[in-house]
């Protein structure tokens, strides 16, 4: 029997799904972590070596995401609102892509990571996605609101922090570098760290959205 079948015989469906969100948010505290070794690294092998890593843990949390939509396909019983499950999973999934396509593309354009824009962007993200982790293990006891706002009030502070980065390292870049090229490529990379936190801050407007219906 398949253990998709086993899980669904065994496990109530609201903690199915609780599960299933808490190891998604442990995947993307994971690929964080592993973000922030990325981007301290110097040798481009060694990188390379951690891009793969990261790479794993993203194929994991698509596996996982793919599980959650599936189950929310075949149960009429969920802990809460199937659009909110739906949308709360998708923001997810974003996460781990950005943080992928981050590491992805900086090695892909041979980015030397020891940049400004970077080196301050990556703890953001490893931040942001740690609440982002705290706030949803949080929503089986979604009764403690005020808890789980505090995480969201993190997430949203650091998002906008990472605008800020955003807009100070793009005013640098063009301030001090001729290189058209790599002007593109540094643009690139920054905008897919300040995704990541974008997508960070879409899942804290679903969880609030939540909040407000059941909390």
């Amino acid at each position: 029997m398949a253990l998709n079948s086993i899980l669904r015989i065994f496990t109530p469906q609201n903690k199915l799904f609780y599960e299933l969100f808490d190891s998604i948010s442990d995947n993307l505290a994971k690929m964080g972590a592993l973000l922030q070794v990325f981007v301290t690294e110097p040798d481009f092998d060694e990188r390379n070596a951690v891009i793969a890593q990261i790479k794993k843990v993203e194929e994991d949390n698509d596996t996982l995401t793919h599980t959650l939509f599936t189950e929310l396909s075949k149960n009429f019983i969920t802990p809460f609102d199937r659009e909110d499950i739906h949308d709360l999973g998708g923001a997810l999934d974003d996460i781990a892509d950005f943080i992928y396509g981050s590491a992805k593309k900086i090695n892909f354009h041979r980015v030397n990571p020891n940049d400004i824009g970077i080196q301050k962007m990556a703890p953001l993200i490893e931040q942001c996605v740690t609440h982002v982790r705290l706030a949803v293990r949080e929503l089986r006891t979604i009764k403690n609101g005020a808890k789980i706002r505090e995480h969201l009030i993190q997430i949203n502070d650091l998002e906008n922090n990472a605008d800020d980065v955003f807009d100070m390292s793009i005013e640098y870049l063009f301030d001090t570098v001729d290189d058209t090229k790599y002007l593109i490529k540094m643009r690139e990379i920054y905008k897919a760290m300040e995704n990541a936190t974008d997508s960070c801050e879409e899942v804290s407007r679903v969880i609030e959205s939540i909040l407000i219906k059941y909390a």
